[in-house]
């Protein structure tokens, strides 16, 4: 696969996530049996089936309203898309998936994302997405 086109695929993905919040749309671009993980928190999923109740029922509906990603850099090989990128959001929602069991602070948070996504068979076959998560407690009053 070109690596234009990976791009694409992933910015589509993205796209369902965040933009579209369509489940549907976000696994259309992926394998039968793709994971995502957010290695800090271990929250995600393997297979179409169970990332599809993990989208739609926990990740999704808590990404906050007030949310921005900045890409900061982008590697891209043709199996694979390294990015880093700085997120800045208010944390107005219970979101399990970046902060277990803590209830919506108010509080600005930033963090600095590394996000590996790996691909087969023109579609998304891996995610992983890295944040030094000792950092965000810090923001939110949870970490001295």
């Amino acid at each position: 696969m070109a690596v234009e086109d990976l791009v694409k695929l992933w910015e589509e993905h993205v796209v369902g996530e965040f933009v579209e919040k369509d489940e549907e749309l976000s696994l259309s671009t992926m394998v039968e049996d793709a994971s995502v993980m957010h290695m800090p928190t271990r929250s995600g999923g393997k297979g179409k089936a169970e990332l599809r109740t993990y989208y739609r029922d926990m990740f999704i509906p808590s990404i906050p309203d007030e949310w921005e990603h900045v890409m900061t850099n982008r590697v891209v090989t043709e199996d694979c898309i390294v990015e880093e990128a700085t997120v800045r959001m208010v944390h107005s929602k219970q979101m399990d998936w970046f902060l277990p069991g803590i209830p919506p602070t108010g509080e600005t948070v930033t963090a600095e994302l590394v996000i590996i996504i790996e691909f087969r068979d023109g579609k998304m076959s891996a995610e992983r997405i890295y944040w030094d998560h000792a950092a965000v407690l810090r923001q939110i009053g949870q970490l001295a």
